[in-house]
């Protein structure tokens, strides 16, 4: 496993997204403005990529940040259909961005462009790459629809932006130190991903220059 510090600053930003969603959803006793769509496709993302938890042993690092992304978000999706008030405060009119428009083209790029077309595994771990590049969109179209988010909430947003963007870096790096360094599909997709968030970074930033409290305003 190669590390530097761009693919140790992207997993702590990834991290701290998750530590930052646990707590706005126990200091606010709500799920307000928070996607479960977007939550339910993380979990399908981190179920999909690490079905080697059990065979693939590269590192202690590595094994446990699996696990961290699979039961967090398993978690976080746990806690807004079923935790009490939080179930409550979904707002499931706003999350309106259908699952099956993501998922079932990411399938069907799973199956068709991976690394190995004979292995089951690889198929997924593709799927779980597409799917991750676009899961953040429900999100981002609920914060849209409503004009907005408070901080915690754009902070959680803004995390997920700078894990993308810190790992665009670790490919650049990879890539001009390592020989043979070659991933294609993961390097398209980051891009789309990261590309995603330009809008919100461009908000989030102009709004933290003028209030550091102020919450993130979005254009309808």
């Amino acid at each position: 496993m190669f590390m530097n510090f761009f693919r140790i600053a992207g997993d702590m930003c990834h991290l701290l997204s998750f530590v930052v969603m646990f707590w706005k959803l126990r200091a606010s006793q709500s799920c307000a403005g928070v996607s479960l769509k977007t939550q339910e496709l993380y979990a399908i993302v981190f179920i999909a990529r690490y079905l080697d938890l059990f065979w693939n042993f590269l590192s202690i690092y590595n094994w446990i940040m699996k696990v961290i992304f699979i039961i967090s978000s398993i978690s976080i999706v746990y806690i807004m259909r079923f935790g009490v008030p939080h179930k409550d405060t979904y707002n499931k009119e706003d999350d309106a961005f259908p699952h099956a428009y993501l998922i079932v083209p990411s399938a069907i790029l799973g199956v068709a462009i991976n690394m190995d077309h004979t292995s089951l595994f690889e198929m997924c771990w593709a799927f779980s790459i597409y799917l991750e590049a676009v899961a953040i969109l429900p999100q981002l179209f609920m914060l849209q629809k409503q004009g907005g988010a408070e901080n915690l909430t754009s902070h959680y947003v803004m995390l997920l932006g700078l894990y993308r963007l810190f790992y665009l870096f670790n490919w650049i790096y990879r890539y001009a130190t390592e020989d043979h360094y070659m991933q294609v599909i993961v390097w398209v997709s980051g891009i789309v991903q990261t590309a995603l968030y330009l809008d919100f970074f461009y908000n989030y930033i102009n709004a933290k220059r003028q209030n550091i409290d102020a919450p993130i305003e979005l254009p309808a």
